[in-house]
């Protein structure tokens, strides 16, 4: 199909700006929903090497280039369902794959179970949130393990509510870099969304940290509608993730002929911290999907 390398698109609430990689390429697009909730898709700029056809990168509203209104009554995860659905449409993406990557999978499974959508022909689920309680369960476990000094200043400072102090920081810095990205220096795309965070938009859905969850998604639980969606899935994650691989490897037992990919020595980044590997695993998992639906067509 015929893709425009950039643009923007109506949304509700404003405009959010796209850019295709492999425009003119003839392959299924491949529709990427970046992380956050209120992260930009930076970050996720080594999909664009995927090839053989155009994949979409899109910043949410809030969020990066796109518009930045200030109203907290948008920042739902109705609203951003309904989003991708109207960027689907504007790009005329009748047949596409979805790849969604942290609070992006939460995003790509609530729009199948909730919109149905037809022509969705495969779903790639990476570093997936899809059980907040788990998340949080998988969390403490990982804090647990910290350092004695960082695991009671994260402690002090959840029971004060007061998250700016230097030794949170600290320790919080000090959790990402096992789980969240193990790289280091951490790539210039990374800290660019990094910089860029909507905290207004995270606070609000998520809450002060990875692992404290107060905000709306705290009731995010998916796991026991799976089954539902029927398309082929693919779940990645890393050895260290935040997506620990045995809560990734109960979501694909809940999804029936769903298959998982655990990268080693990597994190919730594992996109970046083994990006050759993982586009080989994401680009044969893609070119299985269609040639399977070229044989039934």
């Amino acid at each position: 199909m015929d893709l425009p390398h950039e643009g923007c698109a109506d949304v509700p609430g404003g405009k959010i700006v796209y850019r295709v990689a492999g425009a003119e390429e003839s392959g299924t697009p491949l529709l990427v929903l970046h992380g956050g909730p209120g992260c930009t898709s930076d970050y996720l700029e080594p999909l664009a090497a995927l090839g053989g056809r155009p994949v979409v990168f899109y910043d949410q509203l809030g969020c990066g280039d796109s518009d930045r209104p200030d109203d907290p009554s948008l920042w739902t995860l109705e609203r951003a369902v309904d989003e991708l659905a109207a960027v689907r449409e504007a790009l005329g993406l009748d047949r596409v794959h979805i790849l969604g990557q942290s609070w992006g999978t939460m995003l790509a499974v609530e729009y199948m179970l909730t919109h149905r959508p037809d022509g969705v022909e495969s779903l790639v689920l990476s570093a997936p949130c899809l059980s907040a309680s788990r998340w949080a369960a998988d969390g403490r476990r990982y804090l647990q393990a910290l350092p004695d000094d960082h695991r009671e200043a994260i402690l002090r400072a959840e029971e004060a509510g007061s998250y700016d102090g230097p030794a949170y920081q600290e320790a919080m810095t000090a959790y990402y870099r096992r789980h969240v990205c193990r790289l280091d220096p951490w790539p210039d795309c990374l800290m660019k969304t990094f910089e860029r965070l909507n905290t207004d938009i995270y606070l609000q859905m998520w809450g002060p940290s990875e692992f404290t969850i107060t905000g709306s998604l705290g009731d995010f639980e998916r796991a026991g509608r799976l089954h539902e969606i029927a398309v082929p899935t693919l779940f990645t994650c890393g050895e260290f993730d935040e997506a620990t691989p045995e809560t990734t490897a109960y979501y694909s037992h809940m999804m029936p002929g769903s298959e998982i990919a655990v990268f080693e020595s990597a994190s919730h980044e594992h996109h970046l911290e083994a990006t050759g590997d993982y586009l080989a695993v994401v680009r044969e998992f893609l070119a299985r999907v269609e040639s399977r639906t070229r044989v039934r067509s």
